[in-house]
């Protein structure tokens, strides 16, 4: 048996690509994958107009639906609610479309690196809090027997493109190892708009970085429109394949 998974990410609902989203719901329908997953930045700025068009497109696609915020995902123009309650608009959508999601090959665990605010500018770059940290940690061990391929759902990347460059996710090193010890087998990932699929090593541990591209607008460093099918079997090593979509 195998679970196969589509994994989007960055569709910016505001500014997403239609004709990328058609192209992704055509498959959906005729694959009819085990679950999407959305690494977030579902919207642009957050408004409730974007929020209504997200849950239109992901309540259509009729297979369970599991997503993660991302920094374009709390209020842009409402302060006071960035503050207050960053996610309340994420998670009224999250429990409109989100549905449950159980396999025999793979668990997904979620990893939450998007913050309100930071101390440096822009606020887009992911940050790693101790307690969320902790968190996804904690969850892996309870795993730790367990025969599934397990999968850690983050925003942001946790290295930088290169392992002599500044990363650009605060703490994302010390998560990196952590998770890696912890027993994940691969971290998905978005924010950067290009796709990457990579192995990578921190604390002595090794574990895979797989990118979604973005279904926006929004395009980065001359990549197109992209997603990716991720395959899993127990016992058997991971895939992903990489779909271009013409822009």
């Amino acid at each position: 048996m195998t679970t196969r998974l589509f994994h989007i990410s960055d569709v910016h609902f505001g500014v997403e690509n239609r004709a990328a989203l058609a192209e992704v719901a055509r498959a959906v329908a005729a694959e009819q994958p085990d679950a999407v997953i959305c690494t977030g930045d579902l919207t642009q700025r957050a408004k409730h107009s974007e929020y209504a068009a997200a849950r239109a497109w992901f309540a259509g696609l009729g297979v369970p639906v599991i997503l993660q915020p991302g920094n374009h995902d709390m209020p842009y123009y409402n302060p006071w609610e960035r503050f207050a309650d960053p996610f309340r608009r994420y998670r009224a959508l999250d429990a409109a479309v989100g549905r449950s999601f159980v396999s025999e090959d793979v668990v997904l665990v979620p990893f939450l690196t998007t913050v309100p605010a930071q101390w440096r500018f822009p606020w887009s770059d992911g940050v790693v809090k101790a307690p969320a940290l902790a968190q996804t940690v904690a969850a892996l061990q309870d795993l730790k027997d367990d025969p599934r391929h397990k999968l850690v759902l983050a925003h942001h990347p946790l290295l930088g493109p290169h392992d002599e460059g500044k990363n650009p996710t605060i703490g994302g090193d010390a998560a990196f190892a952590a998770l890696a010890a912890a027993g994940a087998d691969a971290v998905l990932s978005g924010h950067v708009h290009v796709p990457l699929d990579e192995v990578r090593s921190r604390g002595g541990h090794a574990m895979r970085m797989i990118g979604a591209g973005t279904l926006s607008t929004r395009l980065r460093h001359g990549a197109p429109p992209s997603y990716r099918v991720i395959t899993a079997a127990r016992g058997q090593p991971l895939t992903s394949e990489l779909r271009v979509i013409a822009a």
